[in-house]
């Protein structure tokens, strides 16, 4: 973590954008993009998670980090959720439904893990130097 200087470099991060794009991708074809409550809020679920780990790193503090990686990890709940409304409806395959659960499922155990580790950090209060 202390060569990180950057939220961009984060594993978690690129993660979750990866996520965004594959809901983007699932999100643009019929019939999935005409239901445009539902693809707006599965992809405004997608962004929260990418975002709040780039907020969270770039407020600095680690119990702030934290905090916004709980919230990214209630966000990325919602996509799974989502997806299974998706899933429902008829708007994505089985194998497609299962290829992006398991994009966010994985996504979740890594930013449980990088929770864990934060909070096993010990005395350090910073997660990045000031800029």
């Amino acid at each position: 973590m202390a060569t990180v200087q950057r939220f961009e470099e984060l594993q978690v991060w690129q993660e979750a954008r990866k996520l965004v794009n594959e809901v983007y991708a699932a999100s643009k074809l019929r019939p999935f993009a005409l239901d445009r409550d539902l693809k707006s809020q599965i992809r405004r679920a997608a962004m929260s998670t990418m975002s709040n780990i780039a907020e969270g790193f770039e407020r600095g503090s680690r119990k702030e980090f934290i905090q916004f990686l709980n919230i990214a990890k209630g966000s990325n709940g919602e996509v799974r959720s989502q997806l299974w409304v998706a899933l429902d409806q008829e708007y994505l395959s089985e194998q497609r439904f299962e290829e992006l659960r398991q994009a966010a499922l994985s996504l979740s155990r890594r930013i449980a893990s990088f929770i864990r580790y934060l909070e096993s950090c010990g005395m350090k209060t910073r997660v990045r130097k000031r800029s």
